[in-house]
């Protein structure tokens, strides 16, 4: 069985993998877009992310504040299953229904936000790392309408920094790094 939402993540999902499986263990120091996370950090607060939603995708509760350092041997592979795992918790229709009792939002936006994360993110540390991430344009769809539906509201929750203006050139994916608080011109300091 799948749905909308599981999809998509499955769209993005092993693009995700691949930036994920590309950062070298010299790579977990430097900086990324998001200027309170070193590559170590994002991957670990993307791994929580990864785990997470598939606890709300059965409508569980989460515990956002453990900060623990999922970057032990065979990270990169435990972090390729978890994210099947999300897929799959997804993939239930009954994920969809209803409001999520751990944010308090319709469940299929809370999909969403795991897609937002799942494909920002993975920009983050592909940038940070030199690689390059493609993102299916459907993908890209569904998170401008996210952004048009959540964008406001996830700015003043903090989810989001104040946005950056792209210019008429920008890609669909630049347009909605901007719209995260991105700079998509983003390069590490040399």
């Amino acid at each position: 069985m799948t749905t909308k939402t599981s999809e998509l993540l499955a769209a993005a999902a092993p693009r995700t993998v691949t930036v994920v499986r590309g950062i070298s263990d010299d790579q977990l120091d430097l900086p990324t877009p998001c200027p309170d996370y070193a590559v170590r950090d994002l991957v670990n607060h993307l791994y929580q992310v990864v785990v997470n939603f598939q606890a709300l995708a059965r409508k569980g509760e989460v515990d956002w504040s453990a900060k623990n350092d999922h970057l032990t041997e065979g990270w990169r592979d435990r972090f390729a299953a978890e994210t099947v795992r999300l897929v799959e918790a997804w993939s239930e229709p009954a994920a969809l229904e209803g409001v999520s009792s751990g944010m308090g939002l319709p469940q299929e936006t809370v999909g969403e936000m795991a897609l937002t994360d799942l494909t920002v993110h993975a920009w983050d540390l592909a940038r940070a790392t030199g690689q390059r991430l493609e993102v299916e344009p459907e993908v890209l769809a569904a998170l401008h309408g996210f952004m048009d539906r959540m964008g406001d509201t996830g700015q003043q929750m903090g989810a989001f920094g104040e946005a950056v203006p792209t210019g008429p050139e920008a890609t669909d994916l630049d347009r909605l790094l901007g719209r995260t608080g991105r700079d998509p011109a983003w390069v590490p300091a040399s």
